[in-house]
């Protein structure tokens, strides 16, 4: 058995190195989002392309799934920073054991998380917009 001050400093510790992996999953969310309209927008910028629309939707699904992947491990690790709190300083099983995947039941599919609210109304709205800006093509 190791003694109740160890398991103090191996809480902290670990604590500390899952922030730190949820503060970079939400980062790369954001990346996603940014990328995403960025490439989008300069798809759609392509000029006598017949293909430029299609070609659009390619980065906006792509990034989209990829953002859900990332929001996905976001929540596992938050999972995983709320097993570590809670137990932590009763035992030492997993202890510095960073793999979030045993919390993957506890966690919704990243195809759920691809039609959550916030994807939703984020990349929704780009695809409408896109979808929008296809009409406007066939009216002129």
């Amino acid at each position: 058995m190791v003694s109740q001050e160890f398991l103090k400093e191996c809480l902290f510790k670990e604590i500390n190195l899952v922030q730190d992996i949820i503060k970079r999953m939400a980062s790369n969310s954001f990346m996603m989002k940014g990328w995403s309209i960025t490439l989008v927008v300069a798809t759609l910028l392509l000029k006598g392309s017949k293909y430029q629309v299609p070609i659009a939707l390619i980065p906006l699904f792509s990034f989209w799934v990829l953002d859900a992947y990332f929001l996905r491990q976001e929540r596992l690790y938050r999972k995983l920073y709320e097993w570590i709190i809670f137990n932590r300083l009763k035992s030492e099983d997993y202890l510095f054991d960073l793999n979030a995947y045993r919390f993957k039941g506890n966690v919704q599919s990243t195809f759920r998380i691809v039609f959550s609210i916030t994807l939703a109304w984020f990349y929704g709205l780009i695809f409408l917009l896109i979808i929008a800006y296809l009409a406007y093509l066939f009216i002129i």
